[in-house]
């Protein structure tokens, strides 16, 4: 077919070449009887190029049919085709679409739907009933995770999500306020020691002053009696030293 074509190309590009004088004409020597031919081999050049040219017509169909005698000579079935009808299939029986439960009414139904799905009107009857029949056999399967009960399932985890962010972000705002807590404790302890520090300082400052006054400070020894409790009030009646 390619030969015919180069051929036939050939042919027509020469003729029109010689029919406008850039090249000569094919020259035979011919006569009919005693009448001599000179046109003879431009007839023939002609007449080869109109055949060539219309055998060239011909080349389409011939490769359709050629196509279609190798297609059924060597048709087998492609696990591509398979499983690209397969998952079409499976994908409607999660949506719902099959109701029968028997199971050839079942298979039935897939290869219906196959038939005249858009995308698979090309494949082979084989095909379609190898996908209708797995389909049925994962008819469990697409029932377990059906579009309903997995919209379901990414919508419960989807709020479980929100719960843990939720929690999070308590758990953050419970480690802030105990770090405030913890801070202001130190603060008030710090305060304290210093007003410990200051009354002490106090303290010793009164013990120097009040025999200068003329008071007799009192002894530790009776302030720290064993007698008394923590939380009595730490008050000594002081006399003048003159008594």
């Amino acid at each position: 077919m390619t030969i015919l074509g180069l051929a036939a190309a050939v042919a027509l590009a020469a003729s029109v070449a010689a029919a406008l004088g850039y090249l000569p004409w094919l020259e035979l020597t011919a006569s009919f009887g005693e009448t001599a031919l000179p046109w003879a081999g431009m007839a023939l050049q002609l007449f080869l190029t109109a055949l060539l040219v219309t055998l060239v017509f011909f080349l389409p169909s011939s490769g359709r049919v050629l196509a279609l005698e190798n297609s059924h000579r060597n048709f087998r079935i492609s696990m591509d085709d398979v499983a690209r009808a397969y998952h079409v299939a499976h994908t409607a029986d999660r949506a719902g679409v099959f109701t029968m439960s028997s199971e050839f009414d079942a298979v039935r139904e897939r290869l219906a739907f196959l038939r005249d799905h858009p995308d698979l009107g090309h494949l082979e009857h084989d095909v379609m009933e190898v996908a209708a029949q797995m389909g049925e056999q994962a008819r469990d399967l697409a029932d377990i995770y059906s579009d309903e009960k997995v919209a379901r399932a990414r919508k419960f985890l989807a709020q479980r999500q929100e719960d843990a962010e939720r929690q999070q972000e308590r758990i953050v705002e419970a480690l802030h306020v105990c770090r405030e807590m913890k801070r202001w404790a130190d603060q008030v302890e710090l305060e304290e020691s210093v007003v410990a520090s200051q009354l002490a300082q106090l303290d010793d400052q009164l013990q120097t002053m009040l025999p200068e006054l003329g008071f007799e400070p009192p002894r530790k020894a009776e302030a720290t009696n064993g007698d008394m409790s923590q939380d009595a009030p730490k008050v000594v009646n002081m006399k003048p030293a003159a008594e």
